[in-house]
């Protein structure tokens, strides 16, 4: 079976939001996108933790199809992020990330399988990327105030990738604009690109061109945090299960809206640890059929 892999962050998280305030909530991008894609098949998970906060990692990730093999566990403290979420997206209020100086990317030695490098300090993800250079399929994502600060570091991880997922602000970051999508895609030499767009749902571009899914607009948003990630874990883990053809990609993204659905449901990444694959299979069904309306109007 091919494997599956994140290398990303696992982070202590102060949000703040219509949900009130939280401090030391779980998240960072390697554990949102393995709790996903563990909703649909195994996922390893390379990624840097704070030695006191591991056992927590641990405790959320039990039972379900995630292999901490790779997890660096540091005398260090955890990555740290602090948000505000405000008119549906979250404002970035700093971070802390002294770990990556103390950790480096390991992934196994020509792992040859998927892999996807989540959003972390930019000259990680760029070590990471070099690091997977045998990847089958090797995938990206970061976030705005990292691509504005390293952006050579940044740009060196674009132009690894095979496909890449931005919102338009990142989009925008990377010197791209969502109505030249393709043309960006072209440029950077990209499979697959996927512009993220909150409650307007995603649309994936590629040589074959654009396809769009619609968000679940009727299910309760209580926190955004970690959504793209869910997407992303969803998408790869339902797209690579089912064979990795281009006829199963709107399959793909049918199950990454699905997961990130069930990531905004509540806060951090407590929607995603509970969820079953139950779930996640009704949840599609609701996005196939607002997928199925959607085309019936538009035709």
């Amino acid at each position: 079976m091919t494997g599956l892999l994140v290398c990303g962050s696992i982070a202590l998280d102060d949000l703040e939001g219509p949900f009130g305030r939280v401090q030391d909530e779980l998240g960072g991008s390697a554990l949102y996108f393995a709790l996903a894609a563990s909703l649909v098949r195994p996922v390893s998970v390379c990624a840097p933790v704070g030695r006191s906060d591991a056992p927590r990692i641990h405790e959320v990730t039990g039972g379900r199809r995630i292999d901490l093999g790779l997890l660096g566990v540091l005398n260090a403290p955890t990555y740290r992020w602090s948000a505000r979420q405000q008119r549906g997206s979250n404002l970035d209020l700093g971070s802390r990330d002294s770990i990556y100086d103390a950790w480096e990317p390991l992934p196994p030695a020509g792992f040859d399988g998927w892999a996807f490098v989540g959003s972390m300090r930019p000259d990680r993800q760029a070590l990471a990327a070099t690091r997977l250079d045998q990847a089958g399929l090797l995938a990206g994502d970061s976030m705005r105030s990292y691509l504005r600060g390293r952006p050579a570091a940044a740009s060196q991880l674009l132009e690894a990738c095979d496909w890449f997922f931005a919102n338009e602000e990142e989009l925008g970051a990377l010197g791209g604009d969502v109505r030249r999508a393709a043309d960006f895609r072209t440029a950077c030499g990209l499979s697959g690109l996927v512009v993220k767009a909150g409650a307007r749902g995603c649309t994936a571009w590629t040589a074959a061109g654009a396809l769009h899914v619609p968000a679940l607009t009727e299910r309760p948003v209580v926190d955004v945090t970690g959504a793209g990630d869910a997407l992303a874990g969803g998408f790869l883990a339902r797209w690579l299960e089912t064979g990795g053809r281009p006829e199963g990609l709107a399959d793909g993204l049918v199950y990454g809206v699905a997961c990130a659905s069930i990531a905004i449901s509540d806060v951090g990444v407590r929607g995603l640890s509970r969820a079953t694959p139950d779930e996640l299979e009704e949840r599609v069904e609701e996005v196939r059929a607002c997928l199925n309306g959607e085309s019936a109007t538009r035709s």
